[in-house]
């Protein structure tokens, strides 16, 4: 018998699939990496199936991928060394809605969009907007950011708790629904951006938010880049509880403008949201308005309509795209570093000084309110040169947020393409962390060949 079928005995037939489209679409996530066809791919519905995968697997040695929407940018989910592509989205139980307590416990494969959608009727929300309706799993798998992690935080501020699944076919359970514990090591932020390289997630429990009572959006617009970031600087030291601030460069508005049928100035813009109470939403508003003024905005625009606000967050949150379409046949590296706040504008200039140097078909975004930025580059992997140019602009890009004081992502994880830079970033401390994934995942079997694997 070959693994299908020993697979199939352990679960069942419908769960286990070679079929080669259903292996290309687990070959690759979003972004321009190789592909590579898992052996198998399987879609586990309960903690006790991954325990049953995961143990197969270990005393096989065959490598295990967690595998969510496919949304990432950085390679995660590809099985560079093949084995079993465990796909997780038939555990899509919203398991337990704790209202009182502000937490909901759920399984991986639940999205955030769906997760808001039930958690409306009390009057609650999941705060982790990564733009992609992501799987829950995979968002705690990379520590998931976004637009709104400037007033809530990224996963790691977010996940409570986490039932894992490790190497070994152990389930542990990290953390629980206390806020606050001093109850031995703190396992769960270990877990939360490991990239299922050190166990698998079949529970998280998550912390909610009170939905606001109102809430604006505003777009405010710029002569140049640099007064962008300026401005996105002074908005945060001003002391504004603003919920969104996101750059978005004049490239990808001008993708929005031709993939969305929008018309917004193609100028460098800092889209906005101020949420809360309806006084204090007015009050922040105002002070922000004078702020902008100025930092040299030269128009701004305020929208507290629904439908226009979601019309501006739909613009952002759809630009990568916009800006792929734009170059058909070409592949994306949507790659991102994170700096300290005060370094941010001369991070964002250095950047936008990069591409127009090196010629390089890119544009930047960034939830820069927390110093995070990203840079879209359309990638034809057929073009040699194109290729050699573009990884040059990455590690410059990379080793400047380095030298400031900064990561080498804030946000998209490391996966394949950031896992040359872990050594630079992290020094000595690198091979702790290479003990810890010896320990839990002696055999290797977990997501090999990321992070801060050597090979």
């Amino acid at each position: 018998m070959g693994i299908a079928d020993d697979l199939r005995a352990l679960l069942s037939s419908e769960q286990v699939s070679t079929n080669r489209s259903v292996l290309e679409q687990h070959s690759r996530d979003e972004s321009y990496h190789t592909p590579v066809l898992p052996d198998v791919v399987v879609y586990p519905r309960s903690t006790e199936d991954v325990v049953q995968v995961v143990r197969y697997a270990s005393v096989r040695g065959i490598p295990v991928v967690p595998f969510g929407v496919g949304s990432g940018l950085e390679g995660h989910v590809v099985p560079v060394k093949r084995g079993i592509s465990l796909d997780m989205m038939q555990m899509q139980r919203i398991l337990e809605i704790r209202p009182k307590d502000f937490l909901v416990r759920v399984q991986p494969g639940v999205t955030r969009k769906r997760l808001n959608d039930q958690l409306r009727r009390y009057g609650l929300f999941f705060s982790v907007d990564p733009g992609a309706d992501a799987s829950l799993g995979g968002m705690t798998a990379t520590n998931a950011s976004g637009t709104t992690a400037v007033r809530y935080g990224t996963m790691k501020d977010n996940v409570r708790a986490l039932t894992v699944v490790l190497a070994s076919g152990e389930v542990i359970r990290t953390g629980s629904f206390a806020a606050k514990s001093s109850s031995g090591y703190n396992l769960t932020p270990l877990f939360v951006g490991s990239e299922g390289t050190l166990g698998i997630f079949t529970e998280i429990t998550l912390r909610l938010f009170g939905i606001p009572e109102a809430t604006v959006a505003g777009r405010a617009e710029f002569a140049d880049i640099q007064h962008c970031g300026n401005a996105a600087v002074a908005l945060i030291t001003a002391g504004i509880p603003i919920t969104r601030v996101e750059l978005v460069d004049a490239p990808f508005i001008e993708a929005v403008n031709a993939f969305k049928q929008t018309h917004y100035a193609e100028v460098p813009t800092l889209f906005l949201e101020f949420s809360g109470s309806r006084e204090s939403v007015e009050a922040d508003s105002r002070m922000a308005q004078e702020i902008l003024s100025d930092e040299g905005c030269r128009d701004l625009q305020f929208e507290s309509d629904e439908h226009a606000r979601n019309q501006l967050w739909e613009a952002r949150h759809s630009s990568a795209y916009a800006f792929q379409h734009q170059h058909p046949g070409c592949g994306l590296l949507s790659t991102d570093v994170c700096v300290p706040l005060s370094e941010l504008p001369g991070a964002i200039t250095n950047a936008k000084r990069l591409i127009d140097e090196m010629k390089i078909p890119g544009a930047i975004v960034g939830h820069v309110g927390d110093g995070n930025f990203h840079v879209s580059v359309a990638v034809d992997p057929a073009d040699a040169d194109a290729l050699r140019r573009i990884e040059q602009f990455n590690e410059q890009l990379v080793f400047h947020a380095l030298r400031v004081g900064g990561t080498c992502t804030g946000e998209h994880g490391v996966g394949l393409g950031k896992r040359k830079y872990q050594e630079a970033e992290h020094g000595s401390s690198i091979q702790m962390m290479r003990g810890i994934k010896e320990f839990l995942d002696p055999g290797h079997i977990l997501n090999p060949g990321k992070l801060i694997d050597e090979g």
